[in-house]
């Protein structure tokens, strides 16, 4: 099946039900769409499935996790979820440069999760070398990425154009920093780690998420989503981020 999508316009259609309830499931090009009244719980329920298959047929699981406003929402799901925890790894995608324990750190949004967390080094002098030393202990490819969308097209901590580090999606570094990029600086894992992943699977609600979601899916290669591979990845919406779409 072409990855391309003409106008917006959708590949195919269909209704599965689960214990949540209803949810449309739509392919545009090779990207999946699943729409429903609890993308977050979805998530959780759909990362759960990936990450007992990896401990499986490996032995562990490995899961980096974006901060942002729909993550608390799905971590709360997820950690309800039947999963060996003890095999599970758990990194962050991105993370604001600010003291341990500050409000602004995405690490607070992981401190009830179960399991072996991994946090990105922001509280030091030298981050260019600790940007570093995190990438040398990322795995190898991870089972799956959790990400999110901002209604400026940013994923991970890729800023947009005129932004001086939008270039960041070009680092040939599996992690690298950002400048201030709504209010505080960040440490980022860059495409390539998130690329090479077995799965992505993108959350956002609400309909300011609406035009980039179009957007994404038309193929506009301006903004820093577009920089995720589409293959492999699965997009999340509740009805308003859908909204804009040709269904």
């Amino acid at each position: 099946m072409s990855d391309g999508v003409r106008g917006g316009e959708r590949t195919g259609s269909n209704y599965g039900e689960d214990v949540a309830g209803r949810v449309q499931v739509v392919k545009f090009g090779a990207v999946s769409v699943r729409i429903s009244d609890d993308p977050a719980g979805d998530v959780a329920r759909s990362l759960a499935v990936r990450l007992r298959a990896a401990i499986r047929r490996r032995g562990s699981a490995s899961l980096a996790v974006s901060g942002g406003s729909t993550a608390p929402s799905m971590l709360a799901a997820l950690v309800h979820e039947d999963l060996d925890w003890d095999q599970l790894t758990i990194w962050q995608v991105d993370e604001r440069v600010a003291p341990d324990g500050h409000e602004d750190r995405n690490a607070t949004q992981l401190w009830f999760v179960p399991g072996e967390t991994r946090l990105m080094p922001v509280a030091g002098d030298d981050l260019a070398m600790a940007a570093l030393r995190y990438a040398d202990g990322l795995p190898e490819r991870f089972d799956a990425v959790h990400l999110g969308l901002g209604d400026d097209g940013h994923t991970a901590s890729w800023p947009p154009s005129p932004h001086p580090d939008a270039t960041v999606v070009s680092s040939p570094n599996p992690v690298a920093m950002v400048g201030d990029f709504n209010g505080r600086g960040r440490m980022t894992l860059t495409p390539t780690p998130i690329n090479q992943a077995r799965g992505r699977l993108i959350l956002t609600t609400g309909k300011t998420k609406s035009t980039m979601v179009q957007r994404w899916l038309d193929r506009d290669r301006s903004i820093p989503v577009s920089h995720v591979r589409r293959s492999g990845t699965t997009l999340f919406l509740d009805p308003a981020a859908a909204s804009k779409l040709s269904l």
